[in-house]
């Protein structure tokens, strides 16, 4: 689902203008990306949690051309799947 079919869904459910709606999502969108951002965790009981993880540098190489490169350290947002609904998705997928 892309953001605009997810805000569309809200607006016609919800019984909500468009802008509105879309009002919503991006606010929610900004206040979970604030929180990682500043360092914080979510977690969205029965969905799952979002949180910061750190990765070390390392010594890659370019596959196109072989050559060893240095790949600097980094922070990257990280989801972990909640029970609720991965036994959701498991009971459809069997």
């Amino acid at each position: 689902m892309t953001k605009t079919k997810l805000i569309e869904k809200i607006a016609f459910e919800k019984k909500l203008t468009y802008a509105v709606a879309e009002k919503i999502i991006q606010e929610i969108f900004n206040g979970m990306a604030d929180t990682l951002i500043s360092g914080g965790r979510i977690e969205i009981r029965g969905f799952g949690s979002f949180e910061m993880r750190e990765y070390g540098g390392y010594t890659g190489r370019n596959p196109n051309t072989g050559i060893k490169i240095e790949v600097k350290p980094k922070k990257l947002p990280s989801f972990k799947v909640g029970r609720d609904l991965k036994d959701r998705i498991m009971k459809f997928s069997s």
